[in-house]
């Protein structure tokens, strides 16, 4: 009964949109352990076929590939969870990448031409990038430095 129970847990599992491939696959295969351990058989093939079938649509393109250049009956649990991480991994790295991208573009906005320089009252940019503000706190420095010395 406890085995039926496993298989009917299984079968219902699906993956949650937030939810990493490997924590998904985790509980997949702590599923297939614990059937295993009650003497029952739950093959690796059917735990691809269940992957596959219920990943994100996000993961469709990885898939189709998979499809069209290999056996997916003869494709292994570990071939299938590297290429389902590591597509995960890449489109993670492009989505930090565009939150960099953006964070640098956010900074140039600095240099407009229309912009004027509240510090050095000049054209092309805003106190946050001026030159002219840099050079007057040295300057500023370079007096407060000799005053001291007086």
């Amino acid at each position: 009964m406890k085995v039926l129970n496993l298989i009917r847990d299984f079968e219902l599992q699906k993956v949650k949109e937030s939810e990493s491939v490997k924590k998904y696959s985790d509980r997949l295969l702590s599923i297939s352990n614990k059937v295993r351990l009650l003497g029952s058989e739950l093959n690796d093939s059917r735990i691809v076929e269940k992957l596959l079938v219920t990943v994100p649509e996000k993961f469709e393109a990885t898939i189709t590939t998979l499809e069209n250049t290999k056996d997916l009956s003869k494709i292994s649990l570990v071939k299938i969870l590297n290429t389902l991480q590591e597509q995960e991994q890449r489109r993670s790295m492009r989505q930090e990448g565009v939150i960099e991208g953006a964070l640098h573009v956010k900074h140039q906005d600095n240099n407009r031409p229309d912009a004027k320089c509240s510090k050095c009252n000049q054209l092309g940019h805003e106190v946050v990038i001026c030159k002219v503000k840099g050079q007057v706190q040295e300057v500023d420095a370079q007096v407060a430095d000799q005053e001291e010395e007086d």
